[in-house]
C-alpha cells in the first residue's frame, strides 16, 4: 500500500479540496462572533423575558415570578440569567471564543466552505453553553424548573449560536479565500 488512507477518503458534499493556503481573518471572526454572542444572548433574554411578562400580565397569570418553581419558573429564570449575560462578559466571551475556535474556526482549514455547517455547529455550541448554564442554576428550583431552564436556555443559545456561525462565515468568506489565486509578489 503506497497511498495514504486520508487521500483516498472522499470529501463531504459541502467541502472543497483542502488547500495548504493560509486562511485569513479567523481570529477576527471568532472574537467578533464571541462578543456578538454575549450581546445577542443578553438581548434575547431581555426581549423574550419582556414578552413573556407582557403575555402573563395580559392573561393575569402572575407577577414577577420571584421564587417560582416549575417549568415556567425555570424558563423565567433562564431568561433572567440570559438578560445578565453581559455582566459576566469576561467569562462568556472567552467561553464562546473557545467553543467557536475549536469547532467552526477549524472549518476553513479543512476546506469547508458552505454556510450550513457553520450555522449548525454554532447552533449546537450555543445551545450547549447557554442551556447547560441555565440548567445548572435551574436545579436549585427542582427538576421541573431545571427542565424549563434547559429548554429556554438552549433555545436562546441556539439562536445566538446560529447568528454567530453566520457571522464567522461572512467574515472569513472561506469560499472566496480558498478559491482565489494569490498573485502578490511581495
Amino acid at each position: 500500500m503506497t497511498g495514504s488512507a486520508e487521500s483516498e477518503t472522499p470529501l463531504p458534499a459541502y467541502a472543497t479540496t483542502p488547500r495548504p493556503k493560509r486562511v485569513k481573518r479567523i481570529r477576527l471572526s471568532i472574537l467578533a462572533a464571541s462578543v456578538a454572542a454575549c450581546f445577542s444572548v443578553t438581548l434575547m433574554g431581555l426581549v423574550f423575558g419582556g414578552l413573556m411578562q407582557l403575555a402573563f400580565g395580559i392573561l393575569g397569570l402572575g407577577g414577577l415570578g420571584i421564587g417560582e418553581t416549575g417549568f415556567i419558573g425555570g424558563a423565567r429564570m433562564a431568561m433572567s440569567l440570559a438578560s445578565f449575560n453581559f455582566i459576566l462578559f469576561f467569562i462568556t466571551v472567552p467561553a464562546a471564543a473557545m467553543a467557536l475556535g475549536l469547532s467552526v474556526g477549524r472549518f476553513p482549514q479543512r476546506g469547508i466552505t458552505a454556510l450550513a455547517p457553520y450555522m449548525r455547529w454554532g447552533t449546537i455550541w450555543g445551545a450547549v453553553l447557554v442551556g447547560a448554564t441555565t440548567f445548572g442554576f435551574g436545579l436549585f428550583g427542582g427538576a421541573a424548573a431545571a427542565a424549563g431552564a434547559l429548554v429556554t436556555g438552549a433555545v436562546i443559545g441556539g439562536l445566538a449560536g446560529a447568528f454567530c456561525g453566520f457571522l464567522v462565515h461572512r467574515i472569513i468568506a472561506p469560499a472566496k479565500q480558498l478559491t482565489e489565486m494569490d498573485v502578490s509578489i511581495f
